[in-house]
This record gives structure tokens, C-alpha cells and sequence, in this order.
């Protein structure tokens, strides 16, 4: 009898402490109906809450005759529906059909199936991928349709019209005429061939860039617009794979030259630079193997990961990029600020009045070396434990309120310390300046080499700055740099060097329309002009390019856009007009 008691508790486990689902809950329910138990000891008991457990008595009043312990049909799938199920399967490989061809075919015939399923079934029954077929080989079905080649010797301008999504494109082309983008590319020393010239491959790119959230990838979508083709000077936008193989052929030194050319070119057309520099990292994210893509910090994730690591400065007055390197390493990061100090001396015979930045751009070393240039700097410090004990330990008579002046923001009136301190790999002293109550739970540290502007003026400098951040990020995301899902670098400086672009001809488009446009965002812009349709009528020796009726064409008539006859190079040497309404 001892043995038998003993050997019913050892099974009496498996009813005490249920494994499988459906038993727990029986067993639950069960104390709770039969022995009349409190709702709180069950759940504490089988592992549930006491609103779960109110949940499963109520759906079993609904239902009092469900099954607890048979399969459900989805567990239970009978062998000879399977059986078929493969049968089918390895049937239509047979007859040369891809993963996703079978589960078309299976789910016309009734049988619905998922292609990672097919995928599945194939692998365990040994077949492998399926070659690369060509188009006859393929079963027939509805598809898109093919556009020509792009072959600028195809070019068609003889008399015709078209309805276009792009219409606002063609506002770009008088810039773009007056800024002589074939010789800046051909001096630049990008690649062409007969079919594209390197100026076309550039105006297709540079179409993408310019029109909004359209991708790279996405161009397929558009290669019968009429009208995408003909800003780029083509019969038809180059395809896809033309595009990305594009940016690989581009070797690494045309970068420099490209970016100089440009610049000098679009402030001949008025593009006027301020002294003030807000700089900056941006991270691309990679989402791929690859070993050598090293791994930076994602500000819009808040972790690190791995990507390609892209240094961008922006004029603080004008909003506009005028400087990008993506060929960046983390050992190369902390002297890329010289880098571009040097490229602003060679391209404007002058040093930069100022440049504002965050703490993990560069080191003090560096700092050192733009205050013996005569560089004014702001940038943040560090907090470390040492100097937040410090700056709590500081008495309250130490502090002062300033008032913020010019900054939109909620909280304009910080209490401010102000101290002269030394730094490591710094020669002299650096102002420092500790302000609290910025809607921060920690105090902001700001160092500069600006001794007689005043705290107010320093630190709202900062905020316009932190406003700008988000200015960057915005010109960025609207460019669509984020996008990118190569590993290629030199893709990567090609997409960098088109988003200063862009970024110069919306500043330059914006300037010309005035009217406040002159510090809107690029988005802002895109929004009120450059998303539009139009109709292009190609005549005998002019194009015009009549828009539809929209609220702000008085601005652009204002602007003298209506006004605007200039012949277009790559265009037979056409007149381009515009029509407003």
C-alpha cells in the first residue's frame, strides 16, 4: 500500500501541473466550477490573471460543450490531403514552374498555398533553385510592359504634346542650363557612353533626387512619362539597373572635382554663402552581411548598427548643404572638420566665421587647431558624473536667469553658469557655459572660444542650431539618403553628392520665387511647386510647358517665371516657356 500511495502522487503530477494549454485550462476552470475555489487563488494557482481567468469562465458559460482535449483541425491535417498537397507541389516543378508560379496555380485550383510553403516542400524533396529562365520559358501570364532602351540618339522632337506627372521638373532647367552642367561633368571626368551621356545619366538621377519622395528602385513606374524622359534629354528614363550600376563606375576622385565645379557654378547664379556652419554626422543604415561596413550610431533608432557614416555641413542662414564626404572611416571621423575647412578656404579664398557642432564630432585636440586658425567655435561638452557633482556643488548665488530672444521655444529663460576652464590637448582657456531649465532633466554644457558674446546670444545660437539638426534630417529624408540598401560606398558619396544638389537648386529655385520661400524647407517647396502636372507641347523650335490652374502660380508668375525664354542645350537648342493657368 506505501508503494502504491507513493506511485499515485508521482502521477498525480501530471494532472496537478498541466503542460499542455487546453488541459490547464480545464483543470482551471474545473476548480473554479466544481470545487467552488476563489477566482484569485486559481489564477495565482494554474499561472494566470484574475482578469484572464474571468475571461475563460465567461467564453465557457458561452460554450459549456467545447472539446479540451481533442486536436484541432490544424494540428490534425489529414496524411492524404498532404500526401496531394505535395504531390502537386513536386508535379508542377516538373513542368519547370517557380516557387511562386506553383503557389499561384495551387491557390486557382483551390488550394491555397503560401510560396514559403512550395519553398519548403521543394527543399525536403530535393530539388534545388530553379535557373535563371528566359522569358519564353515562363508560363503565360498578364505582365508589364517593356520600355525601349534609353538611347539619347532616339530623342524624338518632332511636334508633338503630352500630359506629364513631372511638370514641375522643368522649372529646374533654366538653372540647370545656367549652370552648365555638361562641362561641370565632363571636367568632373564622369563616365557616359553614345547610348547615355554622362550629363543625361546625371539629369536622370538628378530627376529622382529632385522629385519628392520618388526612389531609385522606384523609377520603373515611370519609364513611359513623356516627360521624365525629356528633362533628362532621353527617349525614355534609363531603367533600374542602369541607375545603380551607374553610381558604381564613378571612380572615387570625381567626387572632389564634381563637388568644387558645382558649387562655384551655382554661386555664379546667386547662391550666396553665409560665415555661420552648422555640421553634422548622418548615419545610413545597412541592413545587410556585409563584414567591412562598420558600425555608427542611428540618432532616429537612439543604438548603433551597422551603415555608412556620411559628414554634411549646412549654411546656418540658408539652409543649404554645402559640403557632404561619405567615404568616411571611425578612425578618419574626428579630423573631418578639417577636412572641410580646407575645402572651404580652396573653394572661397576664406575661412569659415564659425562652426557650431555636438560633442562627438571631433576631439580638443582639434578644437586647439581651429582656435589657432581663428575658427569661433560652439560645440557641447560631455557630461561626465565628475562635472554634473560639480555643477550641483555650484551655490545658487553662482547662477544667473538669461532670456532667450529670436528662439521659438517653450522654455526661453535658463539659469546660466559661466566659467573659464582648461581642457586636455587644449591650449589656454575655453568658455564654458552650463544652462539648465532648457526642458532637459540634465544641465547643457556648451564650450566655445567666443569670449565677448553674450550667454544669451551663445545659447540661443545653439538652439537655432538643434533646430537645424532637425532641418538636416529633414533635407535628408526628403532626398531620400536613408533609402539606400547598397553596401557600395561609392554609391553612397554618388547619392550624397546628388542631395547637394538638390539641395543647392531648391535653395536657388527658392530665392528666385522669394516671397519668405527663401528658408522654407525643401519639402515645403516640393509641396507648393514642384509637385504638379503639366502638358508639354514640343513645337518646331520652342517646348512649353503649360501648368494647370493651382494657388500659387501667381507667386512664380510674380517671379517672372512666365517671362522665361531660354534655349535648352540637350534639347535641340529649344526655347523653353512656361504657362501658368
Amino acid at each position: 500500500m506505501p508503494f502504491q500511495s507513493k506511485d499515485r502522487l508521482t502521477f498525480a503530477k501530471h494532472f496537478l501541473e498541466p503542460q499542455n494549454p487546453k488541459h490547464r485550462q480545464y483543470e482551471a476552470l474545473r476548480a473554479y466550477f466544481v470545487e467552488q475555489k476563489p477566482a484569485a487563488e486559481v489564477a495565482k494557482q494554474f499561472g494566470y490573471t484574475a482578469g484572464s481567468l474571468r475571461v475563460m469562465a465567461h467564453e465557457f458559460r458561452q460554450n459549456p460543450d467545447r472539446s479540451f482535449f481533442l486536436p484541432s483541425e490544424r494540428q490534425v491535417r489529414p496524411d492524404s490531403k498532404r500526401k496531394r498537397l505535395r504531390e502537386s507541389v513536386v508535379a508542377l516543378r516538373k513542368q519547370n514552374l517557380s516557387i511562386h508560379d506553383i503557389s499561384r496555380t495551387l491557390s486557382r485550383e483551390g488550394q491555397p498555398v503560401s510560396a514559403a510553403t512550395v519553398s519548403t516542400i521543394l527543399t525536403e524533396e530535393g530539388f534545388s533553385r530553379l535557373p535563371r529562365r528566359a522569358d519564353d520559358e515562363r508560363p503565360e501570364q498578364v505582365r508589364p510592359d517593356a520600355a525601349k532602351p534609353a538611347d539619347v540618339r532616339s530623342l524624338d522632337l518632332s511636334p508633338r504634346h503630352f500630359r506629364t506627372k513631372f511638370g514641375g521638373l522643368f522649372l529646374f532647367l533654366p538653372l540647370l542650363v545656367e549652370a552648365d552642367l555638361k562641362t561641370i561633368v565632363r571636367q568632373a571626368g564622369l563616365p557616359g557612353t553614345k547610348q547615355i551621356p554622362a550629363d543625361a545619366a546625371v539629369r536622370s538621377l538628378l530627376a529622382l533626387k529632385l522629385f519628392g519622395n520618388a526612389r531609385h528602385s522606384h523609377v520603373m513606374s515611370h519609364v513611359f512619362d513623356e516627360g521624365l524622359a525629356l528633362f533628362a534629354g532621353l527617349n525614355v528614363i534609363p531603367k533600374r539597373s542602369f541607375l545603380t550600376e551607374y553610381s558604381c563606375r564613378i571612380h572615387p576622385s570625381c567626387y572632389a572635382k564634381w563637388m568644387r565645379r558645382w558649387f562655384n557654378a551655382v554661386g555664379k547664379l546667386g547662391l550666396s554663402w553665409g560665415s555661420s556652419f552648422d555640421l553634422d554626422f548622418h548615419t545610413i543604415p545597412f541592413h545587410g552581411d556585409e563584414a567591412l561596413i562598420e558600425k555608427h550610431y542611428v540618432s532616429k533608432r537612439s543604438r548603433k548598427q551597422k551603415g555608412i557614416l556620411a559628414f554634411v555641413a549646412q549654411d546656418a542662414d540658408r539652409r543649404v548643404f554645402c559640403y557632404g564626404n561619405a567615404d568616411l572611416r571611425k578612425n578618419e571621423q574626428n579630423d573631418e572638420i578639417l577636412q572641410f575647412v580646407r575645402f572651404w578656404k580652396r573653394r572661397t579664398g576664406r575661412l569659415p566665421d564659425e562652426l557650431v557642432f555636438d560633442s562627438r564630432l571631433t576631439t580638443y585636440a582639434n578644437l586647439n587647431r581651429l582656435n589657432k586658425q581663428g575658427i569661433k567655435f560652439i560645440t557641447l561638452r560631455r557630461r561626465s558624473e565628475k562635472l554634473l557633482r560639480e555643477t550641483a556643488a555650484t551655490p545658487a548665488s553662482a547662477w544667473r536667469r538669461i532670456e532667450l530672444k529670436g528662439v521659438s521655444r517653450t522654455y526661453r529663460t535658463p539659469r546660466v553658469l559661466e566659467q573659464r576652464v582648461r581642457l586636455s590637448d587644449y591650449e589656454g582657456e575655453v568658455r564654458q557655459l552650463v544652462a539648465t531649465d532648457l526642458g532637459h532633466e540634465s544641465p547643457t554644457v556648451l564650450l566655445t572660444n567666443q569670449f565677448r558674446r553674450s550667454p544669451s546670444t551663445l545659447i540661443g545660437r545653439y538652439a537655432q542650431r538643434m533646430l537645424i539638426e532637425n532641418g538636416i534630417e529633414d533635407g535628408i529624408d526628403f532626398f531620400h539618403m536613408d533609402a539606400l540598401s547598397s553596401a557600395v560606398a561609392l554609391k553612397v558619396n554618388c547619392d550624397l553628392q546628388l542631395t547637394l544638389m538638390g539641395s543647392s537648386l531648391y535653395r536657388l529655385l527658392a530665392s528666385r520665387i522669394g516671397d519668405g520661400y527663401e528658408t522654407a524647407k525643401s519639402r515645403h517647396v516640393f509641396r507648393d511647386f514642384i509637385d504638379a502636372s503639366a502638358i508639354v507641347l514640343v513645337g518646331e523650335g520652342d517646348i512649353v510647358v503649360r501648368f494647370q490652374k493651382r494657388a500659387h502660380n501667381p507667386l512664380l508668375l510674380a517671379a517672372g517665371f512666365g517671362e522665361t525664354d531660354i534655349r535648352v542645350p540637350w534639347l535641340g537648342r529649344k526655347r523653353l516657356q512656361f504657362v501658368f493657368g
